[in-house]
């Protein structure tokens, strides 16, 4: 299992009650599965509708990851 970090933004953030937890995971399904039971219904539905990125670039679909990885939540913004 890698140590990893999960930072939240946004909703996301506003949902989980936290801005960054640790995790021990090995891959990226894995960590958000873990993530949404541990935060809940209202978490689960921004999860569902937010982009994903490792260490600073974009990832669609699972990915193993690494200890010290950084995963970020980014729920879609809007605004005017």
């Amino acid at each position: 299992m890698s140590k990893v970090t999960l930072r939240l933004f946004a909703g996301a953030r506003e949902a989980a009650g936290a801005g960054a937890v640790e995790y021990e995971a090995d891959n990226l399904a894995g960590l958000l599965s873990q993530a949404k039971i541990d935060f809940g219904e209202q978490f689960s539905e921004i999860l569902d509708i937010s982009r994903i990125w490792i260490n600073g670039e974009p990832v669609e679909g699972d990915f193993a990851i690494s200890n010290g990885d950084e995963v970020a939540v980014l729920p879609p913004v809007s605004g005017g």
